[in-house]
């Protein structure tokens, strides 16, 4: 939650802002779905235009994406609008927000098929479907850090002169990823890991764009992303010198889904986009735009370089329900931790 969302990865630097995509004005078909998702996905290099053009092609109908900064901000979102809320669809929120999700009342069951979707740790629910995955990394630049981190120790006790860029756990969903990998690999012990990293964080961003576009313009040598980042320069730029450090203690994983939501008006154009998105019409998009591995069904292999990232040895995930049960004391133990003096 991690498109790559950015240029590089998720999306492009118009990611940096709130896009929406809308259909020509002309010829524009009665029937409209209203998805709401994070900004990269719908950049300029995501996923969302080429997702677009191929569902409206097999629906009659206009998809108009809106995007918000990032995955957590989805859900806030959906919340505060309520019944009032214009979004048929949500995109892009995790595992970790599906319980808190359903707390709502707003999401209903999908009732598709999901037996072509497949995930680490087999996730199922009957409503939210996965649409991507992809382990958390630290991605460092090899011109600028010789000796990248080894472990998740390593990065809380390295050099403070030797800088990271994280995302906001309160906004973010890798920046709540990164929350619960402290916390699974730290235990009680988190609040003090995180006193000792912040003096390698030269920021805390909102999103997940904001964070790897100041990575790549060189304010830090390391950011908080996925282990498949590093596809996106192998292919788009033809580049090795951003690589994910393989960390010993292992890697969290994310599983990005899509709901339904109860007030849809649509709900059968909502459930066929639904059936559209573990489709190849739209994971074919995924590996190199959104730069996350499928989900659902491809009609072609990954590229040559995604066999060259790292692979975890060692997954972590947490169950929804966990996260949902302690999602605000360990923020507020991220809060408390990160602002000490």
């Amino acid at each position: 939650m991690p498109t790559h969302r950015h240029h590089p990865i998720r999306g492009g630097l118009a990611a940096l802002f709130t896009l929406a995509l809308t259909a020509s004005a002309s010829f524009a078909a009665d029937k409209r779905l209203t998805i709401y998702t994070y900004e990269s996905f719908i950049s300029e290099w995501g996923p969302g235009p080429k997702v677009k053009e191929a569902f409206e092609k097999t629906c009659d109908c206009t998809v108009d994406f809106v995007g918000v900064a990032d995955g957590v901000a989805l859900l806030t979102r959906v919340k505060l609008e309520g019944e009032s809320t214009k979004a048929d669809l949500v995109l892009g929120l995790d595992t970790n927000l599906v319980a808190e999700a359903k707390a709502t009342g707003q999401f209903e069951p999908h009732g598709i098929d999901v037996s072509a979707v497949k995930v680490p740790g087999g996730f199922s629910d009957d409503v939210f479907v996965p649409y991507d995955y992809g382990h958390f990394a630290v991605i460092y630049d090899t011109e600028a850090m010789k000796a990248p981190p080894k472990s998740l120790k390593e990065l809380v006790e390295g050099d403070p002169k030797e800088k990271i860029v994280i995302e906001d756990p309160r906004t973010s969903t890798p920046g709540l990823g990164l929350l619960l990998w402290v916390k699974s690999v730290y235990g009680d012990k988190a609040g003090e890991a995180w006193s000792k990293l912040k003096n390698r964080v030269l920021t805390v961003t909102p999103g997940w764009s904001e964070a790897y576009g100041l990575f790549t313009k060189g304010e830090a040598p390391m950011v908080l992303s996925y282990t498949t980042s590093p596809a996106y320069h192998m292919v788009a730029e033809g580049t090795d010198r951003y690589q994910a450090a393989a960390f010993e203690e292992g890697h969290y994983v994310q599983i990005e889904v899509a709901g339904i939501l109860k007030t849809a008006p649509d709900k059968e154009l909502a459930r066929q986009f639904m059936a559209f998105m573990i489709s190849p019409g739209f994971q074919d998009t995924i590996p190199t735009n959104n730069w996350m591995m499928p989900a659902g069904t491809t009609s072609e292999p990954l590229p040559a370089a995604f066999g060259k990232l790292v692979s975890p040895e060692k997954t972590f995930l947490m169950t929804p329900d966990e996260v949902a049960k302690n999602r605000k004391a360990w923020i507020d133990e991220w809060l408390a931790a990160m602002t000490l003096n």
